[in-house]
């Protein structure tokens, strides 16, 4: 997990470096950010095919862009992206995830699935197989609005009232250390990535 979530970051932020330009249409970002996480996913995969000790690595991915007064963003797995705007918090993006199923199916409801035994299995991620379906949404994104995207090792350890309160004081360089910290003394029993985007 820790090598394929780390060819991820690589792979995607080389992608996306060496062919974004400025003035893209929504059309070309869509593709872009799909791309990107199609060509990680495959990579990966293929990386997995050639050691033993590799086989059957994966990782979830959410991947952004912030332009043309809008947030594109791709995503596969349960890593979220979030946008506060108004003092209220969104979940743009839907995990991939059996909990997330059964709350759809209404099997159990939100609250359950919190403490549920299965909540930390994925119907999704990069490198467990050669291909991957990749979800894409587009929000406006307006001065004073936040972006946060993180993994499950923060979404599990903070609740959404933890996170407007410590985004609400416009010191924007210090709310993903705040998140990561708040997770951590929470119990901190997952890998936690967040990064805070503000407009």
């Amino acid at each position: 997990g820790a090598l394929a979530s780390s060819e991820a970051v690589r792979l995607i932020k080389e992608f996306i470096t060496e062919r974004y330009i400025d003035d893209m249409s929504d059309i070309s970002i869509k593709s872009l950010l799909i791309s990107a996480v199609e060509n990680a996913n495959k990579r990966i995969f293929d990386l997995s095919q050639t050691n033993e000790d590799y086989e059957g690595m994966g990782t979830t991915a959410v991947v952004a862009i912030a332009a043309n007064s809008y947030v594109y963003i791709a995503h596969a797995g349960d890593s979220r992206a979030y946008k506060i705007a108004d003092n209220e918090l969104a979940q743009l993006t839907r995990d991939h995830s059996v909990v997330q199923r059964m709350i759809e199916e209404g099997e159990i409801t939100a609250e359950e699935a919190v403490e549920h035994p299965s909540k930390h299995i994925i119907t999704r991620a990069l490198g467990v197989d050669c291909e991957i379906k990749v979800d894409f949404c587009q929000e406006v994104f307006d001065e004073g609005d936040l972006l946060i995207l993180c993994t499950d090792g923060m979404t599990n350890y903070t609740k959404s009232e933890d996170i407007l309160r410590l985004t609400s004081d416009g010191c924007y360089y210090k709310f993903a250390d705040r998140l990561v910290n708040l997770a951590n003394q929470n119990g901190g029993g997952d890998n936690i990535t967040v990064v805070a985007v503000a407009y």
